[in-house]
């Protein structure tokens, strides 16, 4: 299963997005004032950027997606759209500034919005590439589940290595994030991904505790892990009905 996006890459005006129905009046137009400034004056982002929050709302984007973190939330969008209207090369380092001296909702915002400025061919000349990989992974040594989630969004998913990748879902599942909030896992997941949860099973299985449900989604792709002497059957059974949904 992929992670879709309402969001779209470059400068969108915010009546073109599944926002503006999340929005009051007043902060839609809002935010269409601070895009239009921001797309003329990037520096202008470090004004408008903190106030996005009490100006355009934090609930969740999605109804059904309370913490927000398949979807993000309306702040997180709100973001975006504001990452969306930067241009040049200096807009790295303004993204950088966002994430390292905003607080949480500020750096979630980033990390969703990233791959918005990762166009190889954007005419603006933004192309941010893995520069930013950096943000990604000081994200992923944090406990915030939020964080975590959009870390793993389509940048962060693009750009982490293959074990970086694994590890990170691994600890998805270690914190409950679910596994269909992560961008590119029918991709990218492998044989090695599947073992190394099967492993976490076993670890939990054997202390007594749950199994988190996404983990038999993803062993199901890849049954050849299973053929393990040190399973024991109740655990078998227990990761062998799944139905591989990551897999396309």
């Amino acid at each position: 299963m992929i992670v879709t996006t309402t969001e779209t890459a470059g400068s969108v005006p915010v009546s073109g997005t599944a926002l503006h129905d999340r929005l009051t009046d007043a902060g839609s137009i809002w935010l269409e004032a601070a895009r239009v400034d921001v797309e003329h004056h990037s520096a202008a982002i470090t004004q408008h950027y903190p106030a996005v929050s009490r100006r355009c709302g934090r609930a969740p984007l999605r109804d059904g997606d309370l913490l927000g973190l398949r979807y993000g939330t309306v702040d997180d969008a709100a973001r975006g759209v504001l990452l969306g209207a930067l241009a040049g090369p200096e807009c790295v380092d303004l993204l950088d500034d966002l994430y390292r001296h905003g607080d949480a909702g500020e750096k979630r915002g980033v990390l969703r919005g990233l791959h918005r400025l990762d166009g190889p061919d954007d005419p603006r000349g933004t192309g941010i590439g893995s520069t930013l990989l950096t943000l990604v992974e000081d994200a992923l040594r944090t406990n915030d589940v939020r964080l975590v989630a959009a870390a793993l969004q389509p940048y962060g998913a693009r750009y982490l290595g293959v074990e970086a990748y694994r590890h990170a879902v691994v600890k998805c599942v270690f914190m409950g994030v679910p596994l269909h909030v992560i961008a590119n896992l029918a991709e990218r997941q492998d044989a090695e991904l599947a073992r190394m949860l099967v492993d976490l099973a076993h670890e939990r299985s054997a202390a007594g505790r749950d199994i988190p449900a996404d983990i038999p989604a993803v062993v199901a792709a890849f049954p050849e892990c299973l053929h393990r002497a040190d399973l024991p059957a109740d655990l078998l059974n227990a990761l062998q009905p799944a139905i591989p949904l990551y897999k396309e």
